[in-house]
């Protein structure tokens, strides 16, 4: 499995998000979706143009977007 993570800096929702994957034991990439221009344009594409993060990819394939329960972010 392949789960990459889209976040931004200072977001609390994101830092939410990866400490329980990596509690979990759940190996993911993180990309900065707010100063990366070109993660941001690939997260955009993923989502259908939501920008909200965390925003959350398996193998390619847009998982969702938020942290919680309702999501926020």
């Amino acid at each position: 499995m392949s789960l990459v993570i889209y976040t931004k800096p200072g977001c609390p929702y994101c830092e939410q998000a990866r400490v329980h994957y990596r509690e979990k034991g759940i190996d993911f990439e993180e990309y900065d979706a707010q100063n990366d221009n070109e993660r941001q344009r690939e997260m955009l594409d993923l989502s259908g143009g939501n920008p909200t993060v965390p925003c959350f990819a398996k193998n390619g394939v847009y998982i969702g977007s938020g942290w919680g329960d309702p999501p926020r972010g």
